[in-house]
């Protein structure tokens, strides 16, 4: 009996102890705590942006519409990538008509970094699939560079999985682009589908002015897919009545923009037309790209985790895609001649506009309506962005154009994002292409789209 009193009590110790040991192991996996893409440095995403603001530059077709765009697809799919590493954000699987992304698996282990660099290293070379050999060189460089240095730092079991990870979201978004059909390949023809002459009804309608390609950018961008604001927001106010009265609001504004460089522009004027122009292609990035590159700063002088960068990134970008889709919807709805037709027109047929591509003698005015400015509400709608996550009050100095030889970069100084949306929209009409009517009206109608991309449901 004692025997076996003995044996029951060594069965049910030992019982005891197989069920604890496997309670240990139990736990030990449900409380691994893999790092998450807050706790990783912003390189990824700052190398991949500052890549990007080097090959943008150089692509022809993408400004104005196509560039922004391009951000926020490489923006969402970074974001998508790693958002199994971002407990406090969402996943819009779902959220936009055929938007489908890939599970990740959460209980494998994943490194952030290298979800980004495939993120990357696949879309980039498909959005920009025309620029020139030292373009496509430098995206295969960055990838190689970013993947190296990740892969020596992780399993291989790791990094198959975070490069398989990065891939198949990019992938996915990519199919999703391509059902885009106004948005998705317009680069290849930005003069397509709109006729100038046919909608040329009235006077102060829209005309071509030259030196320029005599027909219409960006005719049928206002038909783009957009991500936070639906058709009826496409529209912004209406702009002043056309008037050839001395004493209208119009020709008071026409002489507005006359006066800036009759007869010359002063230094300060000029020093701000040329630091925000980002017109011309080869020369600098895009104008609403500028605010990428803005973000970017920020990232390193906050020292931003990966987390903020990749949030950064995908916010600036669907706010600048918006705002751009709905500006130029706005442009051909109310199709406003430039300053330059009016001034001709009416006041001094001899003046000429201060937009000038450096190494030609003849200015220019963008080629597609002035209502409302495109820098402008991209602007507005770059600096909501940056603002919602950084702060409102956010001071810096604006690096972007630093040590420029071309024009006027010196750097300038802001106590906010919005003192910079300001001075981009007002940067315009000293260079004699817009009116005061189309700056304001931008900052307003950018600063509302920028709202409503940073109330999408980022945040849980």
């Amino acid at each position: 009996m004692i025997r076996i009193t003995k044996l029951l009590f060594l069965l049910l110790a030992v019982t005891l102890v197989v069920s604890s040991c496997k309670k240990d192991v139990t736990d030990e996996t449900e409380n691994t705590e893999f790092k998450k893409v807050a706790d990783f440095d912003n390189e990824a995403t700052f190398e991949w942006n500052e890549t990007y603001l080097q090959v943008e530059r150089y692509a022809a077709g993408y400004r104005p519409g196509p560039a922004p765009r391009s951000v926020a697809y490489l923006g969402l799919s970074a974001y998508e990538a790693c958002i199994a590493g971002m407990p406090d954000f969402n996943s819009f699987d779902g959220y936009w008509a055929g938007f489908d992304v890939p599970d990740a698996d959460r209980s494998k282990e994943y490194y952030w970094p290298l979800v980004i660099n495939a993120s990357y290293e696949y879309l980039m070379p498909r959005f920009f699939a025309r620029v020139g050999d030292a373009q496509q060189t430098l995206i295969k460089t960055t990838a190689k560079r970013l993947n190296d240095k990740y892969k020596a730092e992780v399993s291989a079991e790791v990094y198959d999985r975070s490069v398989n990870r990065g891939r198949e979201v990019a992938e996915a978004v990519w199919e999703w682009s391509k059902t885009d059909i106004v948005g998705h390949d317009h680069y290849l023809d930005p003069f397509q589908g709109y006729d100038w002459e046919a909608n040329f009804k009235k006077p102060g309608d829209w005309e071509p002015t030259f030196p320029g390609p005599g027909k219409p950018m960006g005719g049928v961008w206002g038909k783009a897919r957009t991500f936070a604001i639906k058709e009826d927001q496409k529209v912004c106010r209406k702009p002043i009545p056309y008037s050839e009265d001395t004493k209208s609001h119009l020709y008071s504004q026409a002489i507005e923009v006359y006066s800036q460089n009759t007869p010359t522009l002063s230094y300060e004027a000029e020093w701000i037309g040329e630091f925000w122009s980002d017109d011309l292609l080869n020369l600098t990035f895009s104008p609403g790209v500028r605010f990428l590159a803005i973000g970017d700063q920020v990232l390193k002088l906050e020292n931003s985790d990966l987390e903020t960068a990749v949030w950064m990134t995908a916010l600036v970008g669907t706010a600048c895609n918006d705002a751009g889709v709905a500006c130029w919807n706005s442009k051909y709805h109310y199709n406003v001649e430039r300053p330059e037709s009016y001034i001709q027109r009416l006041i001094d047929p001899s003046w000429e506009p201060n937009l000038f591509n450096p190494g030609d003698v003849d200015p220019v005015t963008p080629s597609f309506p002035a209502y409302p400015s495109g820098h402008s509400t991209m602007g507005a709608a770059g600096a909501e962005a940056l603002g919602h996550i950084f702060g409102y009050s956010y001071g810096m100095t604006d690096n972007c154009h630093k040590n420029r030889t071309e024009f006027e970069g010196t750097p300038r100084t802001f106590s906010s994002f919005e003192e910079m949306a300001n001075e981009n929209a007002w940067s315009r009409v000293p260079l004699g292409v817009h009116f005061r009517m189309d700056s304001e009206e931008g900052v307003r109608f950018g600063k509302e789209i920028g709202r409503s991309a940073h109330r999408l449901p980022w945040k849980k």
